[in-house]
């Protein structure tokens, strides 16, 4: 039987199906850290985006609690238990569905899954960014030796530097750096990684908009199967601010446009994890904690 895996994070919503391989369906873009309160919840029209979604899902795959596990992340773990037993409510009763909000250890734990490889014996660094929340894993060969969670997100770049999504960007990669570096003076980190892997749709967005990716040399696990210099990620992510316009951007992502608005913002947190721990080899990955809730079930 057919098996549906949602992720809903801070800012997208992707659907997947789960029979005999996973298969990404489709995504969407809602900002619930737009006018979040942890005490009100999610601003109303965000909840009325979230449950026409819903409903829209419901009706197109026939979801149902038997068949549909759905992880929730980022913000809505700061949600009030009040807030957080009203969509776990709404969600039983209006769509048979089961609102689970997990935690970030458990989210380490299926990333951890996800990822789980033994690298020829290299030591990696995971990067897990989204919305809210970054989380970083490293494996030495097949093990995992460190887990951080750090509480900064793309978010939090929107909504400090408001002209990166103009036509192209009113801010400078300097300047965002900068910004980044100083939320993370505190944070100690390794600095002899033979690589790192940015996960969570990595890979697609970095081929859509011309990253100079290479052969994998470092491992053959069958999925990863590119890399890019640092030098090379940097030149791409210029590209991304000052030579690709925003609707450039958007047009390279018909289904879910909006997406593309966290592109900028997005690559500045991973790069400086890449210059913090001395990185030269990037690895794009398209996996998520959902690839690891199937590889737990394995």
């Amino acid at each position: 039987m057919k098996q549906y895996y949602i992720d809903l994070g801070s800012s997208t919503i992707k659907v997947y199906e789960y029979e005999e391989n996973l298969k990404l369906l489709e995504e969407k873009s809602i900002y619930f850290k737009n006018d979040f309160d942890a005490v009100k919840g999610i601003s109303a029209d965000n909840l009325t985006a979230l449950c026409a979604y819903f409903e829209e899902l419901k009706n197109k795959y026939s979801l149902k609690y038997e068949n549909t596990s759905i992880y929730v992340t980022g913000i809505f773990r700061n949600l009030s238990q009040i807030k957080k037993n009203e969509l776990l409510k709404l969600f039983n009763d209006k769509y048979d569905l089961h609102f689970n909000i997990i935690s970030h250890g458990i989210e380490n734990y299926y990333l951890g899954k996800a990822m789980n490889n033994d690298y020829n014996g290299s030591k990696v660094l995971i990067i897990n960014m989204g919305g809210k929340t970054t989380e970083l894993v490293t494996f030495i060969g097949s093990k995992i030796v460190d887990t951080k969670n750090l509480n900064i997100g793309v978010a939090d770049l929107l909504n400090n530097f408001d002209r990166v999504n103009e036509t192209y960007s009113g801010h400078t990669l300097e300047e965002m750096e900068t910004f980044v570096f100083d939320k993370l003076a505190d944070i100690e980190l390794d600095n002899d990684y033979d690589c790192a892997i940015f996960t969570g749709g990595e890979e697609r967005f970095e081929l859509l908009t011309g990253f100079n990716l290479v052969e994998n040399t470092l491992f053959n696990d069958g999925i990863h199967k590119y890399m890019v210099s640092l030098d090379d990620y940097i030149k791409g992510t210029k590209k991304v601010f000052f030579d690709l316009t925003l609707e450039e951007l958007y047009a390279l992502m018909p289904s879910n446009p909006k997406w593309m608005d966290g592109a900028r913002s997005g690559a500045i947190i991973p790069l400086v994890l890449f210059k913090k721990t001395n990185v030269e080899w990037i690895i794009p990955s398209d996996l998520n904690l959902i690839n690891g809730v199937i590889n737990d079930l394995k």
